[in-house]
């Protein structure tokens, strides 16, 4: 189970189809005993796609330049610390909202029918924009020419996804990105980024409210799901970053419409035969 896990989140997570939908209907099916721990896991697992950024864009995210003394080179790296402080900007209102209204938020929308719609309307989104954009040249082409006024604009549409399971994180900031003027390039990179703080945030979230009062056996179930995510989601981000250079987002929305109608399909018909 924590394999199936980690591999749907590692996939998911980063492709804009909404990790949450997946990992909702995959727990139709496949799930631990103990309903807080399955709840935890569903979130801390996220951990290993974290990680699998870091190690991906390390070069792109450090600022800091041990070799200073040797190259003549500033010890901090003012570019990217300048982008660091873009990130933090944009995870403002989805840190807000998620401290403040984390459990209100997973009482009244953390359920089939408001993912399935999620999924649907930001698949229809994601065409509509598309249609807009294309023939556009985009305004800023490097992740660090982003202005805080773009990762404002990034972090309020990631506040959608915080409040609105199903909507994709990086669906939905990848969609800000484009429609405030980045390339898709950049939208998916700083998308990327701005996940580094949110969802370990989210992580540590959980894993306080659990108590990290483990076994055995949840810690190893933990471990195995948190490396398994982190291993497909490098492959994913890999996948991502080659996909976007040649094709747009279109393939992604109708992959959401129609996913979004099999979620509705599946609970809607389970509630009539109960």
């Amino acid at each position: 189970v924590a394999i199936i896990l980690g591999i749907v989140e590692g996939i998911t997570e980063w492709l804009p189809i909404s990790s949450t939908g997946h990992m909702i209907l995959v727990n139709q099916f496949l799930t631990f005993s103990n309903d807080d721990f399955t709840q935890m896991f569903l979130v801390v697992v996220q951990l290993g796609a974290i990680m699998a950024v870091v190690l991906l864009f390390w070069k792109k995210i450090f600022p800091f330049n041990f070799q200073y003394k040797q190259n003549n080179k500033p010890f901090v790296k003012m570019d990217i610390m300048t982008l660091w402080f873009k990130i933090l900007v944009a995870t403002i209102p989805a840190a807000i909202v998620g401290v403040l209204f984390d459990d209100v938020i997973d009482e009244m929308f953390y359920n089939q029918i408001v993912v399935a719609g999620a999924l649907i309307i930001y698949g229809i989104l994601f065409i509509v924009v598309e249609r807009w954009n294309k023939g556009r040249r985009p305004i800023i082409t490097k992740v660090h020419d982003i202005t805080y006024q773009t990762a404002i604009i990034i972090g309020i549409f990631q506040l959608l996804a915080a409040i609105i399971p199903g909507t994709s994180r990086s669906g939905s900031t990848i969609i800000g990105g484009i429609l405030a003027g980045t390339s898709r390039t950049v939208a998916a990179e700083f998308t990327f980024f701005l996940a580094i703080p949110v969802m370990f945030g989210a992580s540590l979230l959980k894993l306080v409210k659990f108590g990290f009062a483990f076994s055995s056996t949840e810690l190893i179930i933990l471990i195995v799901g948190v490396v398994v995510s982190f291993v497909v989601s490098v492959l994913a981000i890999k996948f991502l970053m080659g996909y976007i250079k040649k094709h747009d987002f279109k393939v992604f929305g109708w992959y959401r419409i129609i996913l979004g109608i099999l979620v509705l399909g599946y609970f809607v018909g389970k509630t009539f035969l109960a």
